[in-house]
């Protein structure tokens, strides 16, 4: 009975001392675990750390965003308004943002009409005419009013009023005025908003700008600026004046602005930036009595 009762309390023993190693194995196991997932947590603290002193969480891709919001064309849709022509959309990135860029406009009216786009305060409407330019947007098209406040219209293959392209994009450079309300007479010997030779964007809604631009053959004042100037004449002014005198007959929609002889542009052509010299003071632009689009 002795001898039975030790063997058993020596497999007890032993089943005891079983269950310990186990369980102090399993101890060196979770402490060794911790300990790896700490360490290797802290290396991922450290790592982080130094990226972020060093600057690589920095606002690079949001520059990079920015580079490529430069510009932003608003889709239109064609469907809705026929009178919309496709001829894609014009970059969003590396946009020229300074100096001015020429733009020629050869019409059946005389010698060509060339101009100065301010790049530094219209960057947008520069790259949207040059990209409508470069697919021969503008080439035999009429400019199809003469607006009563002294402005040639021109840039709507339709010749409605309501054609462009199909995007739109947001006014850049609105003139201000010194009057603090709209409906108040502008101050006496003060420059007029726009100066004889400026060229700026048309469109209606006002910031829905497209393709359509008018070219002011005389000064215009007005407290309520609506149309962006987006550069100014520099040669063949005479050549708008001259278009600028002509009678002018009922566009249609009773409104008496159609020029009696159609002025046709042959071509517009855009060149490319120049950046040496700073754009010349422009001045801004004016409206009309007719329906408008981009």
């Amino acid at each position: 009975m002795a001898s039975s009762r030790d063997r058993q309390r020596k497999l007890a023993r032993a089943k005891l001392d079983r269950q310990l190693a186990r369980r102090a194995a399993a101890t060196r196991r979770r402490r060794q675990i911790q300990a790896g997932v700490g360490a290797a947590l802290i290396l991922v603290l450290v790592v982080a750390g130094s990226a972020w002193a060093l600057g690589a969480f920095d606002s690079d891709s949001k520059q990079k965003t920015a580079a490529e919001d430069t510009c932003l064309w608003t889709p239109q849709d064609a469907t809705a308004n026929t009178n919309l022509k496709d001829v894609g959309t014009p970059a969003t990135k590396d946009i020229p943002t300074a100096g001015t860029r020429a733009m020629t406009v050869t019409t059946n009216q005389g010698a060509p009409i060339t101009a100065e786009l301010n790049l530094t305060n219209s960057p947008c409407a520069a790259a949207s005419i040059a990209h409508l330019a470069s697919r021969s947007f503008y080439d035999n098209t009429k400019c199809h009013e003469i607006t009563a406040d002294g402005a040639l219209r021109c840039g709507d293959p339709s010749g409605t009023g309501l054609g462009g392209p199909t995007y739109s994009f947001y006014d850049e450079e609105l003139p201000t005025v010194p009057s603090a309300s709209p409906s108040a007479s502008p101050a006496p010997g003060q420059p007029p908003t726009y100066p004889k030779g400026t060229v700026a964007m048309i469109a209606n809604p006002p910031g829905n700008n497209g393709s359509q631009f008018l070219i002011f053959f005389k000064d215009f004042t007005t407290t309520d600026p609506k149309f962006p100037v987006i550069g100014r004449v520099t040669g063949g002014l005479d050549v708008v004046e001259k278009i600028g005198a002509l009678p002018t007959v009922d566009n249609g929609t009773g409104a008496k602005v159609k020029p009696s002889t159609d002025v046709t542009i042959q071509s517009l052509t855009v060149g490319e930036p120049v950046t040496g010299a700073a754009p010349a003071s422009s001045a801004s632009g004016a409206p009309s009595s007719s329906p408008s689009a981009g």
